[in-house]
C-alpha cells in the first residue's frame, strides 16, 4: 500500500511538473525583464538552482527560481552602475548571486535562520505590495510602445502619461488582449495556462504578420544551448555595488522563503528547517551564478501554482529543469518573435497580484498604527526604491518592537467582584484597595523602559486615595532585568522604603528570578517577597497590612 501510494504521488509530481513548467517558462522570462537581463537568462534559473534546491532543501514544496521581488532588488542596486541590458550590466548579475549565495551559506554556517523574524508580516505585506506597484509600472512603457527614459518608478510613470500620444496603438492591443486572456483563463479555467496561450499565440502571429514591421518590438533573436559554466569575474571596484545588493537580496531570500515554506509545511503537517533551506538557498544561488544567471528565491508565487497543480515534493521541480533544458537545447529560435509587450504584460499581472490590498486593508482593521507602517515602506519602494525599502521594512520592524518594549501596556488591578480583578489603565490616583495597589507591567525591564517603572510606581505612591503601605508587582511579563534597569530597582527599594511602602513581585518566573539574584537584588526586597503566584503575592501583602492595622491600632498610617 506505502509503495503504491509512493507511485501515485510521484506520477502525481511529474505532471504537475508539466504543468507548471507550461506557466513557469513565461514567468521566468517576465522576471528576467524586471531584472534588465535578456530572456534567456530567466530560462537559466529554471534549470540548475532548483535541482541543487532539490538536492539539499528540506522543504517538500518550496519552488526556487526567478523571482520578481529579488529581480527587482537586482535591477535596483546594479542600475547605477551600468544601463540595465549593457554588456557591463549583464556581467556583474552572476557577480551578485555569487555574494548572494556566500552570503547564505555564512548566515547558514552561523543557523542564522531566525533572521527572517525581523521582517515583521505588516512591513512585508507593505514591501511586497510596494514591490509589485514599482514592477506593474516598470512595464507600462513597453505595454505602450514608449520607451524608457527614467530609472524612477513614478518619474518614468509621469512619462508615460505625458507622452501617451507617442504610444503604439498596436503594441497597446495586443497588451490589452494578453492581459485579458491572461485574467479570463485564470478565472474562467484556472488549469490551463493563459501566459503560455499568450506566449505561444504571440509568437505564432509575430511570425505569420510580422508584427515586427507593425511597430511592435519584438525579443530579436535569443540564444539557445546550455549555459556555459564558469566562476563569474570582477574586480575590486565593483564590489562596493554588489555587496548591498547582495545583502538585500539575502534578507528578502530568508524572508520571503521561510515565510512561504512555513506556510504550506503547516498546511501539510510537514516539518521544515529552516537552516537546511537557507544552505539550499545558498546552493541554488551558486549554481546560478556558476551557469550565468541572476539571484533565485524561493517563490511565493510559482510555490502556490505549483500545490496548485498538486505538487507534493521536489520531484515536480526536477520536471520542471528538465523541460526548461529541453527549451534551452533545441527551442530557443521561435522565441525571437515574442513580442516585448507580451512579456511586459504578463509581468504587469504578476505585479498587480502583488498588490495585496485585501492585506493591507485587513491590517489597517486590527492595527492602523501598523497600516501606517506598511503604507510608509510601499511608498518607499516606489518613490525611492526596492533596497531602500527592504532595508525600511527591517528598520521598521526592529523599531516597532522596540516602540512596544519602550511603551508596553502598564495596568493596575482593580477587584471587580470577590476574587476576580479587572486590569486599568494605569492613571494617577488608582488604588486597588485601601493600602493596597496591584501594577502591572508587560514587559521586561531595560534601560530604555525602566524609568517609566520607576515613575509609574512612585507616581501610584504619591497620588493615592489611601495611604499605600504595600505594592504587589505582578512580574507575569517580565522574564528579564539589566544591568540599568536593577540600578534602579535598588534605587526604588530604597525609595519606597523612605516612604514605608513594602514591596511584593508576584509571578515571578524562574529566569527573572536568577536575574535578580545576579543583580543583588534578592537579598534587598526580601526572599520572601518574591512569590511564584501573584495570589501568593497578594496574600502576604494583606497579611502585612493586617500586621500594620494591628500595629498602628487605626488602619493603615504612614508617616
Amino acid at each position: 500500500m506505502a509503495s503504491a501510494k509512493g507511485r501515485t504521488t510521484g506520477w502525481r509530481d511529474y505532471i504537475a511538473g508539466l504543468s507548471e513548467a507550461a506557466l513557469s517558462v513565461p514567468q521566468v522570462m517576465g522576471y528576467a525583464r524586471i531584472a534588465g537581463v535578456p530572456a534567456v537568462m530567466g530560462l537559466y534559473t529554471a534549470l540548475l538552482p532548483p535541482l541543487v534546491f532539490a538536492a539539499l532543501g528540506s522543504s517538500r514544496h518550496l519552488v526556487v527560481a526567478a523571482d520578481s521581488a529579488t529581480a527587482a532588488i537586482l535591477s535596483g542596486g546594479l542600475k547605477s552602475f551600468a544601463p540595465p541590458g549593457s554588456a557591463a550590466y549583464i556581467a556583474l548579475v552572476p557577480v551578485v548571486a555569487l555574494f548572494t549565495a556566500g552570503l547564505l551559506l555564512i548566515a547558514r554556517l552561523f543557523r542564522l535562520g531566525f533572521l527572517a523574524d525581523f521582517l515583521s508580516r505588516t512591513v512585508l505585506v507593505g514591501f511586497l505590495t510596494g514591490v509589485g506597484c514599482q514592477v506593474a509600472i516598470s512595464m507600462l512603457h513597453d505595454m505602450v510602445g514608449i520607451p524608457q527614459r527614467s530609472e524612477n518608478s513614478l518619474l518614468q510613470l509621469w512619462r508615460d502619461v505625458s507622452h501617451f500620444h507617442d504610444a503604439s496603438l498596436p503594441t497597446i492591443a495586443l497588451s490589452l488582449l494578453v492581459a485579458g486572456c491572461i485574467v479570463a483563463t485564470r478565472h474562467l479555467t484556472p488549469r490551463i495556462p493563459g501566459a503560455l496561450l499568450a506566449v505561444v499565440g504571440s509568437i505564432a502571429a509575430s511570425a505569420w504578420f510580422g508584427f515586427s514591421h507593425m511597430g511592435i518590438a519584438t525579443l530579436g533573436p535569443v540564444s539557445g544551448g546550455l549555459p556555459h559554466l564558469g566562476i563569474p569575474r570582477f574586480g575590486f571596484d565593483e564590489v562596493a555595488v554588489v555587496v548591498p545588493t547582495a545583502l538585500s537580496c539575502m534578507f528578502v531570500i530568508i524572508a520571503q522563503s521561510a515565510a512561504t515554506s512555513r506556510a504550506f509545511a503547516v498546511q501539510y503537517g510537514e516539518a521544515v528547517d529552516e537552516n537546511a533551506d537557507i544552505l539550499g538557498l545558498a546552493g541554488a544561488n551558486m549554481a546560478a551564478a556558476l551557469s550565468g544567471a541572476f539571484v533565485v528565491n524561493g517563490s511565493p508565487t510559482q510555490t502556490t501554482l505549483a500545490v496548485q497543480f498538486g505538487a507534493r515534493s521536489q520531484r515536480a521541480q526536477v520536471v520542471v529543469a528538465l523541460v526548461t533544458g529541453l527549451i534551452l537545447f533545441c527551442a530557443t529560435g521561435p522565441l525571437q518573435y515574442l513580442p516585448q509587450c507580451v512579456l511586459a504584460s504578463i509581468v504587469f499581472v504578476i505585479g498587480v497580484d502583488m498588490i495585496n490590498v485585501s492585506g493591507l486593508l485587513a491590517i489597517r482593521r486590527e492595527s492602523p498604527g501598523e497600516f501606517r507602517l506598511a503604507l510608509i515602506t510601499t511608498a518607499t519602494v516606489v518613490a525611492v526604491g526596492v533596497e531602500q525599502g527592504i532595508f525600511l521594512a527591517i528598520v521598521l520592524s526592529l523599531l516597532r518592537h522596540v516602540r512596544h518594549s519602550y511603551e508596553p501596556h502598564t495596568s493596575v488591578l482593580q477587584p471587580v467582584r470577590s476574587g476576580l480583578f479587572e486590569a486599568t489603565r494605569c492613571h494617577s490616583g488608582e488604588e486597588t484597595e485601601p493600602g493596597l495597589i496591584i501594577y502591572r507591567f508587560a514587559a521586561d525591564l531595560f534601560y530604555a523602559n525602566c524609568t517609566r517603572f520607576a515613575d509609574d510606581v512612585m507616581e501610584l505612591v504619591r497620588t493615592a486615595p489611601h495611604p499605600v503601605s504595600c505594592m504587589v508587582i505582578d512580574a507575569g511579563a517580565i522574564t528579564d532585568i539589566d544591568y540599568s534597569a536593577a540600578a534602579m530597582m535598588r534605587d526604588l527599594v530604597t525609595r519606597l522604603r523612605d516612604r514605608k511602602v513594602e514591596l511584593f513581585f508576584g509571578r515571578v518566573s524562574s529566569d527573572l528570578r536568577n536575574d535578580m539574584a545576579r543583580h543583588r537584588l534578592i537579598d534587598l526586597i526580601g526572599e520572601d517577597h518574591l512569590l511564584d503566584a501573584l495570589h501568593l503575592a497578594m496574600d502576604m501583602a494583606r497579611q502585612r497590612l493586617v500586621q500594620l492595622t494591628a500595629l498602628t491600632g487605626s488602619g493603615t498610617h504612614r508617616e
